[in-house]
């Protein structure tokens, strides 16, 4: 008659590879890096053109794709080479960056501060690759202050506000 012992250690030990192999199928099957990186960074364009749509009232209607004075927007080559009567600074963005997410929320709150004459556009550090080698940016959190052909006025790097941001700019 075998003893209750016996059952116990193959039982312990089948039990330990049932979970090493669902914790491998469980990690294989989540996303990784890069796609949790373009997914959050996907998800944070769905939710800001939410709420730029909630500011759209104070737009005139088929300036959608226009660029605003005073604003902060995606960027876009487009609104870039609207720029020919203010500043334009890019801000080059990273979501997983913590510094960039402070001076995003910082602008986000106090956009009716921005001046009339200065447009801020949000490039996405991840994804922008010719355009941060046309500017010589080689890390997140860079501004750069471009006229409206897009040469570039001035360089700078870690702005931690939006009133530090405004006072660097020439």
């Amino acid at each position: 008659m075998d003893t209750p012992k016996s059952y116990a250690t193959p039982l312990i030990i089948g039990i330990i590879v049932l979970l090493g192999i669902g914790g491998a199928v469980y990690a294989f099957s989540q996303p990784k890096g890069d796609t949790m990186m373009k997914d959050e960074y996907a998800m944070m364009e769905k939710e800001e053109g939410a709420m730029m749509e909630k500011d759209s009232d104070s737009m005139m209607e088929g300036e959608d794709s226009m660029m605003q004075k005073g604003s902060y927007e995606m960027y876009s080559s487009e609104k870039l080479a609207l720029a020919e009567n203010g500043d334009v600074v890019l801000f080059f963005k990273a979501t997983w960056c913590p510094t960039c997410r402070a001076l995003d929320a910082d602008i986000k709150s106090n956009t009716g501060t921005i001046p009339s004459d200065l447009t801020i556009l949000e490039v996405n550090y991840d994804t922008e690759t010719a355009l941060k080698q046309k500017y010589g940016v080689t890390y997140q959190h860079t501004l750069v202050q471009v006229a409206a052909d897009g040469t570039l006025i001035k360089k700078w790097d870690g702005s931690p506000t939006l009133s530090a941001l405004i006072s660097e700019r020439i």
